[in-house]
């Protein structure tokens, strides 16, 4: 375990690759022990860590206290690491396809500062063989040394949860994989030192790597069918939510929920096991239906609400509709692939004026992002209301609240299930998913 007793001296250092939802308190938190450099290619976001302000609020400013870190968006500064940890974005494509492009320019970098002797562990989410295949061979170009021989590479699949102030990094457990016996149980020590929840070691890369997609694919599956029955139920004119509770009485049920499936996890990693598949010869059509099952859900909510205003005698040419919440999950500023977006698009296809508010997302991202503006109040009549997104501001929301926006023949879209149902139809046209 020489390398481990080198960092933990801080003669030695760790770097870590990108630095945002995941990256960030995987850096401060190897921080508390060792030395860290913290790397990531926006410098006006290194700015503000160098102020002990998370660009991404999700890690609060007391974290930055007593770390041993220095911030930079200078690559020549990684040469001073030797424990390297890639923790960049990897997004899909307007396509649906993986974009590397973060990852591979991640591995140029990493590559540029190896030395002999050196590790670099991957975080980020990949299809299985991605790390030995794709990633080593340019470690391997830039550095000019063998991976295995000169230097050892590793995965260790990010669980970090957004928004979650309960499951943190320290209390997950944490996958670690190893490209022989040596270096699995040299990350495993280094990890180990500040998860306190404790290490799984992974037989293999590959293991690793595939154990993390269908974490998310699983999920997705899950949703899916939830989704498709409640299609099939608002069709038969059955509340889903309903159905769930009643089948939920079974002990061997499994409560989940239909909903927008969005985010930079579940609604990506899917589509990076079906490339791989797909490479292999592989047709995965239950995954595939899954992930078309999910993304056509905003089409479906949005023509739904068209229809019931039809049906209240409004035209939806002439309607205002108020939207709320934006970002792909409560209570957390993270907009990154939220599916709310597209079904604010699919309104606007029937012509609907939209305002869009929400308590948590940055109006300059969202407007950078996707060219709306986030209204900073609302500005009634609207003719209906759609809460997207279950933040906590909402909650105390009654129907006398949402009929002061709708004072005539008020329509509720509550896609979350927030709502007490009895008590919103009382007075106003009330839906849920």
């Amino acid at each position: 375990m020489g390398l481990y007793q080198d960092l933990l001296s801080k003669e030695k250092s760790i770097s870590v690759i990108g630095l945002g939802y995941v990256g960030l308190p995987v850096a401060l938190a190897f921080a508390s022990r060792f030395k860290v450099i913290g790397f990531d290619y926006n410098p006006l976001r290194v700015e503000l860590m160098q102020r002990g302000l998370d660009p991404s609020k999700e890690v609060a400013s007391s974290a930055f206290e007593d770390k041993d870190i220095l911030f930079t968006s200078d690559p020549a500064d990684l040469k001073a690491a030797h424990f390297h940890i890639v923790a960049v974005p990897t997004p899909i494509d307007n396509h649906k396809v993986p974009d590397l492009d973060s990852l591979f320019s991640a591995s140029e970098f990493v590559g540029m500062a190896l030395k002999p002797g050196d590790y670099v562990v991957y975080e980020s989410t990949v299809y299985p063989g991605c790390t030995e295949e794709d990633c080593l061979p340019i470690l391997e170009k830039y550095s000019g040394l063998k991976g295995g021989k000169d230097f050892k590479l590793g995965y260790s699949p990010e669980r970090i949860n957004p928004g979650d102030k309960t499951h943190t990094l320290e209390e997950i457990l944490k996958i670690v994989a190893g490209c022989d016996a040596e270096s699995l149980e040299e990350i495993a020590t280094v990890y180990g030192s500040v998860i306190a929840a404790g290490i799984y070691k992974a037989p293999s890369i590959k293991v690793a790597e595939a154990a993390k997609v269908i974490e998310n694919t699983q999920r997705d599956l899950n949703i899916s069918l939830m989704n498709e029955l409640a299609v099939i139920f608002d069709q038969l004119e059955i509340d889903t939510r309903e159905v769930i509770e009643a089948a939920g009485t079974k002990w061997n049920f499994i409560k989940m929920y239909p909903g927008l499936v969005g985010g930079h996890c579940i609604g990506v990693d899917p589509y990076y096991l079906i490339h791989k598949a797909l490479d292999v010869g592989i047709d995965p059509q239950v995954i595939r239906s899954g992930r078309w099952i999910n993304d056509r859900m905003p089409e479906f909510i949005a023509k739904k609400l068209v229809q019931t205003l039809l049906k209240n005698g409004k035209n939806p040419i002439h309607s205002k509709i108020l939207v709320m919440g934006l970002t792909f999950k409560e209570n957390v500023s993270d907009i990154r692939n939220t599916k709310v977006v597209n079904l604010i698009q699919e309104l606007e296809g029937y012509a609907i004026k939209v305002d869009v508010a929400d308590a948590h997302a940055s109006p300059e991202e969202v407007f950078q992002q996707y060219g709306i503006q986030l209204i900073e109040k609302t500005d009634p009549p609207y003719n209906a209301v759609l809460v997207a997104v279950n933040h906590r501001e909402y909650e105390t929301l009654n129907a006398d609240d949402f009929i002061a926006m709708m004072p005539e023949d008020p329509v509720l879209f509550d896609i979350k299930g927030m709502y007490d149902k009895e008590a919103m139809i009382q007075k106003l046209s009330y839906w849920r998913l």
